[in-house]
């Protein structure tokens, strides 16, 4: 993540110039910063809400307000506008937000019901691990483990991202969608290029890396 800043006539940008006007404007959040405040808000509306005082409905929602109040009573240095553009400008699509309201796109390990849209979904879909992982991903596929659901990625580089946060050479498994949805399991994009099922066997798996 790079740092946020503002423009007068275009709004929230990440680096130094608006990608519209070609403007520089002063920095809003720097990257370290905007990397502590996204780790925050995701972990406070996937894992922990109730640790931070908030209270998620059925479909994951929580009161953008009690979000803000949250965020600034953690972190002194943090104003409302920085926390919008750290939402508004989250590469991945992780936050979704309407009337009044925010919620995690995806990632949930607490129950919650996300609705489904019909989803157009690529032929093959990504997964990054560890290879000690892999080890057992071989004979039982992936599963969601303490997360609702099974994280897939449109793309190779972001599911190698993944795995490596896991291990230094990461492996990056290829998974036939297609087939996966024919065996009966739904596939739903979430954020930007995040795709959820709950499970994938092990016969529709293949290595790449």
């Amino acid at each position: 993540m790079s740092e946020l800043r503002v423009c007068e006539t275009d709004g929230y940008f990440e680096g130094s110039e608006c990608p519209s006007c070609s403007e520089r404007a002063p920095e809003l959040l720097s990257a370290s910063r905007r990397r502590q405040v996204s780790k925050f808000l995701s972990g406070a509306l996937r894992h922990f809400p109730d640790d931070v005082g908030l209270t998620l409905s059925t479909a994951g929602w929580a009161d953008w307000e009690a979000v803000v109040d949250a965020s600034l009573a953690k972190y002194e240095w943090l104003d409302v506008e920085a926390i919008d553009a750290v939402v508004q400008c989250d590469p991945k699509g992780r936050f979704e937000t309407e009337n009044g309201r925010i919620r995690a796109a995806y990632g949930h390990s607490v129950e919650v019901s996300l609705a489904t849209k019909p989803t157009s979904v690529p032929e093959t879909l990504y997964h990054g691990t560890s290879p000690d992982a892999y080890k057992a991903i071989r004979t039982e596929g992936l599963v969601p483990m303490t997360r609702q659901a099974v994280h897939l990625s449109g793309d190779i580089e972001p599911a190698r991202e993944v795995g490596r946060r896991h291990a230094n050479e990461p492996v990056v498994l290829a998974v036939d969608a297609t087939d996966l949805q024919t065996a009966g399991h739904e596939v739903t994009k979430r954020g930007e290029s995040v795709y959820t099922t709950d499970y994938v066997p092990p016969t529709l798996l293949c290595r790449i890396e």
